[in-house]
């Protein structure tokens, strides 16, 4: 720690020895996935599925090499359709040592759908991951990062050790997956000044302002962000999309990003499993979530369940 540190008092945490702060580089491998999730007329535009389908095709390739390259694993987040659709990417991927984890099936939206519904995603995603990767991932990221109120209890039922898509935080912690369910998750949060779509990510009709942020500019704000999670000794997680940050400048400024925080002192980069596994045997506060209840509005109120903390027993 140093003065200047803002550590994050509700997570508390202590790495491996010899570690200070972890951080990970993970990838989700959208594709043609999450534009037909949002419009499925999306199909009929080719430059559009072109545009999406560069991530797998060659910005994967180019971002293994990278990898590799730096003697470093990242956790890819794959949806089903994309591992059904480019099953050789992903058993690339795989043959490289990466983590693959679980992004939904199409990248559905999942504000306000039920838990029927939400399993089907969950089992048809796990289908098809474990038909053309052979792998049983333990990490889900809703697609846009949308967790709903029963998706925690859905992982658990599923053997899934975390969750990375809920922004309150800046360490992992085990979280219950609801207030009066004894089960616990492991969640590695996330931030949006650290995902590249808030950067770089256009296309006309689509996404973004048209304003695509120079590589300089952001490799200046990602260092400055792991250089805060490390002094603090957090979990820098940075989200990257491979048909944005795969493309040749962003792919340069990946690799001097990656170079930066592998040099800093006590840095663990690894995958998100191996964080997740180390939380889970380490830290023994389980932290459920508030939940504000509205019944209708306005006029009628509302109430208001706060968070706790619960101790457990570590294996």
């Amino acid at each position: 720690m140093t003065a200047n540190s803002f550590p994050d008092e509700a997570h508390p945490i202590a790495w491996p020895e010899g570690f200070k702060a972890a951080a990970s580089f993970t990838f989700d491998v959208d594709a043609e996935s999450c534009t037909i999730a949002h419009d499925s007329s999306s199909t009929r535009r080719m430059s559009l599925m072109s545009h999406q389908s560069y991530g797998p095709r060659i910005a994967v390739p180019r971002l293994l090499k990278i990898l590799e390259r730096q003697e470093i694993q990242g956790t890819f987040f794959i949806p089903g359709f994309t591992a059904e659709s480019y099953p050789d990417v992903v058993r690339r991927i795989v043959d490289g040592g990466h983590e693959v984890a679980h992004h939904g099936y199409l990248h559905e939206p999942m504000q306000g759908i039920d838990s029927a519904t939400e399993a089907s995603y969950l089992d048809r995603g796990l289908e098809a991951l474990a038909k053309v990767a052979g792998v049983r991932p333990v990490g889900y990221r809703a697609p846009w990062w949308e967790l709903n109120w029963n998706s925690p209890a859905l992982l658990a039922d599923r053997g899934f050790l975390y969750d990375s898509s809920l922004l309150d935080g800046d360490a992992p912690y085990r979280m219950a997956v609801a207030q009066d369910d004894a089960r616990d998750i492991v969640e590695i949060p996330v931030d949006w000044a650290l995902d590249d779509w808030e950067q770089y990510a256009f296309y006309p009709g689509v996404t973004g302002s048209g304003v695509i942020e120079s590589p300089a500019k952001v490799l200046e704000m990602w260092t400055l962000e792991a250089e805060a999670h490390h002094a603090q000794g957090s979990c820098f997680v940075l989200t990257n999309h491979p048909f944005i940050s795969g493309r040749p400048s962003k792919a340069v400024a990946l690799e001097q990003l990656i170079e930066r925080v592998k040099a800093m002192d006590g840095m663990w980069v690894t995958t998100m499993e191996r964080i997740a596994e180390h939380t889970k045997a380490t830290v023994n506060e389980i932290h459920s979530h508030a939940r504000i209840e509205v019944p209708s509005f306005p006029g009628a109120g509302a109430s208001f369940k706060p968070a706790r903390v619960r101790e457990t027993a570590l294996n």
